[in-house]
Formats: C-alpha cells, sequence, structure tokens
C-alpha cells in the first residue's frame, strides 16, 4: 500500500495518496472491529445492488453457441479500462504476459505418498503454504526464506482429504475427507481441536469458512448435502442443511459472505442466500453448466473499486473447459460469458483468479490441467488468451494457487508432487 500511495502521489499528488490512505485504513478495520465491518458489509451491498441494477436495466442476451445459456455481452470489461492509469502505475508499465512470466522452479515437495488435492498460500503471507493428500494428511511447509521445509505434517484423517481452508487468521485449518468427518486443526501446534462427523455419514468433498463469521464454516458432502456448521459447537445451525442433486464437489462464498454457490457431478451449479449471524440458507437459483459433467471448482472474485466492477465466477468443468460467468442478481444469478479449452474429464481440477488482477489492464486466471500443465489465461482476450503454460509435473495438475503478493506459484498433482514456481526475472 505505501508503494502504491507512493506512485499515486507522484502522478496525481497528495490527495489521491489520501485516498488511498482512507481505503487502508478501512481495510484494517474490518479485522479489528465487528461493528465497522457490518457497516461496510452494507456499503459494499448497496454498491452491489447498484451494480445489479444496472446488469437488469441494460443487459441484453443472445443464446451462447458454447454452453447454451444467456450470454452477458453488454457489461463492463473484467479488468480495469485502458485509462486507469493507477493500475498501470501499480503494474509496473508491464504487459499483461511480461507479468505472469513465471518459468524456473523455487521449490519441490515430495513428501506425500498419494495424490495432492489441494494446496493454498496462507491468507495475506506469501512464505506459508499447505496442502493435503489422499494419503490421510495435511502438510504445511514454509518457502521463503530458502530453504524450503515442511513445517509440519498433519496425521489424524483414516482416509484421504478431500479439502481444506485457512481460517482468516491463518491460526487454523479446517480439512475434510472421505473417512465422513471434519477436523480443525491449531497450526502453531499442529494438533487436532476437534473431530466433527458429518451429519449425514457421509464422504465430505469440500468446506468453505464464511468470510466474515469464521466460526460458521460450510461442508459438502457424497450425499449430495449442503451444510453450515458452527465451528462452537461442532454442530449443523438450524436452517442450515439443503439438498442439491449430486455429490457436493465444490463450494464459494462471495465477498460479503451473504451468497453462496455450490457446484456438484451433475453438472449444475446452486445458489443460496446466507443469513450472517445464524447461517440459515436460502436455495436461490440453479445454472445448468453442462449436465452430467462435474462442476469441481468455483472462485468468486467481486471487485470494489473506483476502475471497475464486474463480480464474476470461475468456474471448472469436465468438458474440458474452463468457464467465466457474470453474476446478474443479488441472489446469485449467472449468465455465461466465455470458455477457455484446457484438458479435463476424470479428475477435479481447480482453477483461481490472480489476487492482484484489480491492480493491472487486462486480467488473468490459472488453472491446472490433465495435460499435466499449467494454464494462464487473460479472461479479456477473444484470440489467443492462454499468456502462459507451464511444464514440469508427472501426472494431471489438480490446484494452483499465488501467495498475495503474486511472487509464487504453487501447483499440485496426482502424483503427490508440489512445485513452487518463481517469477521469471526481466
Amino acid at each position: 500500500m505505501k508503494t502504491r500511495a507512493m506512485l499515486l502521489a507522484q502522478r496525481y499528488g497528495t490527495h489521491m495518496s489520501d485516498t488511498i490512505s482512507v481505503k487502508s485504513s478501512r481495510a484494517t478495520s474490518i479485522r479489528g472491529s465487528t461493528s465497522r465491518a457490518e457497516s461496510l458489509i452494507e456499503g459494499r451491498e448497496a454498491d452491489i445492488r447498484s451494480r445489479m441494477r444496472y446488469f437488469s436495466l441494460q443487459q441484453h442476451r443472445q443464446p451462447s453457441p458454447l454452453l447454451g445459456y444467456p450470454m452477458d455481452l453488454s457489461s463492463p470489461g473484467l479488468a480495469p479500462s485502458c485509462v486507469a492509469e493507477a493500475s498501470r502505475a501499480m503494474a509496473g508499465n508491464k504487459s499483461l504476459s511480461e507479468n505472469y512470466a513465471f518459468a524456473g522452479m523455487h521449490h519441490i515437495f515430495d513428501q506425500h505418498t498419494a495424490s495432492v488435492t489441494s494446496i493454498k498460500f496462507a491468507n495475506d503471507d506469501k512464505s506459508r503454504v499447505a496442502c493435503c493428500s489422499m494419503d490421510g494428511s495435511l502438510s504445511i511447509c514454509q518457502v521463503i526464506p530458502s530453504p524450503a521445509t515442511v513445517i509440519c505434517v498433519l496425521k489424524g484423517h483414516s482416509s484421504g482429504v478431500s479439502d481444506f481452508r485457512w481460517s482468516l487468521s491463518n491460526d487454523i485449518i479446517l480439512s475434510t475427507s472421505l473417512d465422513g468427518t471434519v477436523r480443525l486443526w491449531q497450526v502453531a501446534s499442529g494438533k487436532c481441536m476437534r473431530v466433527i462427523k458429518d451429519p449425514h455419514e457421509a464422504e465430505v468433498l469440500c468446506c468453505y469458512f464464511q468470510p466474515l463469521n469464521n466460526n460458521l464454516f460450510v461442508i459438502g458432502d457424497s450425499k449430495s448435502y449442503v451444510c453450515v456448521m458452527n465451528v462452537s459447537t461442532g454442530k449443523c445451525v438450524k436452517g442450515g442443511t439443503s439438498k442439491v442433486f449430486g455429490r457436493v464437489l465444490s463450494l464459494c462464498f462471495e465477498a460479503t459472505g451473504r451468497v453462496l454457490w455450490c457446484g456438484d457431478d451433475k453438472g449444475f451449479i446452486f445458489s443460496f442466500v446466507c443469513d450472517l449471524a445464524t447461517g440459515k440458507t436460502t436455495k436461490a437459483k440453479r445454472v445448468t453448466v453442462c449436465e452430467n459433467h462435474p462442476v469441481t471448482s468455483i472462485t468468486s472474485r467481486m471487485w470494489m473499486n473506483r476502475e471497475s466492477c464486474d463480480p464474476s465466477l470461475l468456474v471448472n468443468c469436465g468438458v474440458n473447459a474452463l468457464c467465466l460467468f457474470s453474476v446478474t442478481s443479488e441472489d446469485g444469478g449467472l449468465a455465461f460469458k466465455k470458455k477457455f479449452a484446457i484438458k479435463q474429464r476424470k479428475e477435479i481440477v481447480r482453477s483461481t483468479f490472480c489476487p492482484l488482477m484489480s491492480f493491472r489492464q487486462g486480467a488473468c486466471v490459472v488453472t491446472g490441467s490433465e495435460d499435466m500443465c499449467v494454464y494462464f489465461f487473460d479472461v479479456d482476450r477473444d484470440q489467443k488468451a492462454c499468456l502462459n503454460k507451464l511444464q514440469g509435473h508427472s501426472g494431471p495438475v489438480l490446484d494452483v494457487c499465488f501467495n498475495y503478493d503474486e511472487s509464487l506459484l504453487a501447483s499440485c498433482d496426482t502424483t503427490g508432487m508440489v512445485i513452487i514456481w518463481k517469477r521469471e526475472q526481466r
């Protein structure tokens, strides 16, 4: 933020720098004060409502030749416009291809003996990364400073670990397993704090913390149930259980925590409106991505800044496609925008938005693929959208993630290998 403020001050004077300072202090207040966080949520929701009214008034649709649902033709570009001088200054006036020129390997981890299903850097932390595996364990690693090391291995699940999440403060890890349990781990000690059984005695396939209330989390299981659970009690909250059509493979909240999306193995995405205080969920919308093909990953990006606003979902589907959707209503309605070709038919492959995408012209997403490659796509390009392709894995790449400043990228595969990629120096 200091660097950004300095760049803006040089270009625009002190007034713009003061504006950035206000935004920074507001972000800090979210972490420190619940009351101020609620007021900020209301403000953000008002902006979202205004945006959705724009969609409903201005949007013209025609059938998509790709997947057969309405295509959003009128929304602004996903990235800041060409006149967004502040974003270009933050990006160092480099092209999007130059910004995502990852090439060298910083480190390779191979401590797991089975497929590594998910990998995530800690929130606002560029040095710690965690991953989970079908060998029944999770590991926490430190990648900076060198040499990279495995800090601890979390053991306790009796079957493969399907998914996990860091808490907002990075002090707790939530994990789900095919053994039908959810575990809460204390990061500092590496000890299991609580074991919670699935309410329906099913395999637990995915999880997600409530963004603004980490005392609540959501799980999806193999019996098609989506359940909101309470960390303190270990029980499902009243009104927090819903059933969808297939096995729940992916979950994602939007930024305010008011809308939850889930994807199943039948090819559908469902949206739910959530009560932040009680955890009660109400089913709202259903979108068919591609019937009978699994929706394996959902990632949300709802920008709220002065340069661009286009709430979007990034979706992996087992039809050899990475799909981009626009969020068109307050209750999570979606409109298809475009898709990118990858290899995905059998595996649960995941993708992510780049964390600094709002600070530069163009917008980049990264995904794994069953052809053992990591792909970078510019979502604003209609032709030659692939910016970069990383090769080095010996099995299908299942998940990818950045640290918060995009200096490192992590990817994992079905052989149990984790590769930490570093940005190419130019």
